[in-house]
Order: structure tokens, then C-alpha cells, then sequence
């Protein structure tokens, strides 16, 4: 994976035998670098680099924020979500900019984080979201030494998404299916019987699809590598195979004889949906248009996990398919995975079948 580094200058030098190589330094004038572009080794010099020069020791808590946006635990961060922290991160030094790095070891610098964090409660979300970016900031700065620092860990939430209970009814698809173009019945399909993010699926091309029938596939495969998965761990991310329902294989076939590109779902021009916010777009006008209240796209993903645990799947096997990591699958299926009749009536007759 290629990183980009800012302000990385270089130098040409012709050797004795005529040979030229080329030197790369941290900034103009700045220590030369180890190691070969894009190398551990090369990463590994110009984080040094900046953090010896701007060690922020007896300075204030903005010097720790600058050191951090130009390590690589910033830099290499996708462009979305640095976006996202530097919107976060304006908000931080407006309110702890000036503060001695040497406050952080007073007890009572907690409360004011937090009042700083809680004076933000007319948007929730936004709020606890704030109060990560900060703790990860001030976590990185004690793994340098800059500070001895830790923020509490048990703070509860402000804000918690659960829409466990939120999920498309067959009612709902019917209702929606009867008022909404051919381009939005063809996403409902897709991402019912994927599980795939909204993100993916407007962007799933053609070639993740291989229809050819398999034992473990009788209707063929999709096989994909959803977006979040991919990050500085996992740089090739954790590729996903999606059996192909009989239902999904109808609408694929179809789509396939009227193709007009690399990308599988199209808007009404015929044309891949640039943005996925346009897919939310017209998607809720039809959800109005269908008297269907609180629903979105994204709960379909929820409903794809609840109807495969209707099914019997455990966790693992709906993990394959959603593309969620180990670590976080049990907290994921709790979130998402409504607790429907049919779940409660299944959990009955496993225990009375071992009653006997």
C-alpha cells in the first residue's frame, strides 16, 4: 500500500562511479530518511522525524494535536475519515488548545473533558463521537510519553444506535415494492439478500459476480470485499463470498440481459449511482410515498442479519456473509439482530426437544 507523505523533500546525487542515487529527507533541510519509499523502514524514519522535532514537553495540548496529525497514525487514515477526525479535531483545539500539557496530570482535567463532551448533548452522536477522537488523540500521546494521562473508560454513552427492533417486515417490501421504481426494487433485493452496506452495493461491479453452480452455490457466488474492511491492518481488507439465493439469481439474470456497464445496480437514466447519498435520496421520497415511517435503507442489512438467524445461522456463518470482524461479531448481532417471533418460537422448541 503506497502512503502519502507531506512535505518529504529529495536530492539526486551522482556517485564516484557514476552511478545516481537518490537521498529523501523529512522536509527541507530536515534528517535524511531509511529505507526505500513506501518501506517500513522509510515510514518508520519520518514519524521519528517529526516527532523529535515537534516533541511537545512543557508545551501546550495544541503541540500534542499537531505532532499527531502529522504521524502516520493520521496520515494514513482514509481520506473520509481524516476528513471526519479534522472536523473533531478543530472543535478540540478551540476548547484545549491552550492548555498546559502539564494540566492533563491534574485529577480534575476529567470533569472538564467531559462537561466539554457532555456540552454537546443536543446532538448525541456527535458528542460521543467527539469524546472518541479525544481519547484516541490523548491515547497516542501517552504511548509516546508525552503525557501519563488516561481518560476514564467507563463513561456511558450519550447516544445509543440500537435499532434492533427496526428491521423490513414482508408488509413493509410489499408496501414499498408497490410504489417505487424499477432502480429502488432492484437495491431492496440486493441488499436484502446480501447483507451488504449501501456503500458496496452502488459500487458492486459485475465481476464480483460468478454465476457458475457449485455444491456450496447452486445459484453462484458474489464475492466482494466490503469497504470497511479495508484499513492500515488490513490493507487488502476481508473479502466476503455470498452464496447466491434462488431469488437474488432471478434478478441477476435479469439485469444481466440488459446490462450497460461494469456496475450491477443502475439509477432510472441507466447510469451507476454516483453517490450513495443519491440512493438515500430517492429511496426515502418512496418510503413516504409508501407510508412506511423510521425504516431505511440501512435497516435492510439488520433485516438480512434477523431473517438468517430465523433461519437457524449462528453468528460465525453470518459473519461470512456480512463481513464483520470476529471480535466485534457478538456485539454486532446484538445490535442488529431483532428478537422476532419466529427467533422466541425457535428457541422454544429447541428447548423442548431437549426436554424430550
Amino acid at each position: 500500500m503506497r502512503v502519502k507523505l507531506k512535505g518529504i523533500n529529495w536530492t539526486n546525487k551522482r556517485l564516484a562511479d557514476g552511478r545516481t542515487v537518490t537521498h529523501y529527507y523529512a522536509w527541507r533541510g530536515g534528517p535524511r530518511l531509511e529505507g526505500e519509499p513506501g518501506s517500513p523502514e522509510f515510514v518508520a524514519s519520518y514519524e521519528r522525524a517529526y516527532r523529535e522535532q515537534r516533541k511537545p514537553e512543557g508545551e501546550t495540548f495544541k503541540s500534542i494535536i499537531t505532532a499527531y496529525m502529522l504521524s502516520p497514525d493520521f496520515t494514513m487514515l482514509k481520506d473520509r475519515t481524516r476528513s471526519s477526525y479534522q472536523r473533531i479535531i478543530r472543535l478540540i483545539e478551540d476548547a484545549f488548545g491552550d492548555l498546559p500539557i502539564e494540566a492533563l496530570e491534574d485529577k480534575r482535567v476529567s470533569q472538564d473533558l467531559l462537561a466539554w463532551r457532555d456540552s454537546m448533548a443536543a446532538t448525541p452522536c456527535q458528542a460521543d463521537y467527539a469524546w472518541r477522537v479525544l481519547k484516541l488523540i490523548i491515547s497516542w500521546a501517552r504511548g509516546r510519553g508525552f503525557t501519563a494521562y488516561r481518560p476514564p473508560e467507563r463513561v456511558k454513552p450519550l447516544y445509543y444506535g440500537d435499532r434492533s427492533d427496526v428491521i423490513w417486515e414482508d408488509q413493509h417490501i410489499a408496501w414499498f415494492i408497490a410504489v417505487a421504481p424499477e432502480p429502488l426494487k432492484n437495491a431492496l433485493t440486493m441488499a436484502a439478500e446480501t447483507g451488504l452496506r449501501q456503500g458496496d452495493l452502488v459500487v458492486l461491479p459485475w465481476s464480483a459476480y460468478d454465476p457458475t453452480p457449485s455444491p456450496d452455490a447452486p445459484s453462484g457466488w458474489i464475492r466482494w470485499t466490503p469497504s470497511k474492511t479495508i484499513d492500515r491492518w488490513h490493507p487488502k481488507g476481508r473479502p466476503v463470498r455470498i452464496p447466491v439465493t434462488r431469488r437474488l439469481r432471478v434478478l441477476l439474470d435479469e439485469l444481466w440481459a440488459t446490462r450497460k456497464g461494469p456496475i450491477i445496480l443502475l439509477n432510472s437514466d441507466g447510469r451507476p449511482w454516483n453517490k450513495s447519498a443519491t440512493l438515500s435520496t430517492r429511496w426515502g421520497a418512496a418510503s413516504d410515498k409508501a407510508g412506511i415511517e423510521r425504516l431505511t435503507f440501512h435497516d435492510l442489512r439488520g433485516t438480512a442479519v434477523t431473517r438468517l438467524s430465523e433461519a437457524g445461522c449462528t453468528p460465525q456463518e453470518i459473519r461470512a456473509i456480512t463481513g464483520h470482524s470476529l471480535a466485534s461479531i457478538h456485539r454486532i448481532f446484538e445490535r442488529y439482530c431483532a428478537r422476532t417471533n419466529a427467533l422466541a418460537s425457535s428457541a422454544i422448541l429447541k428447548l423442548e426437544r431437549h426436554r424430550g
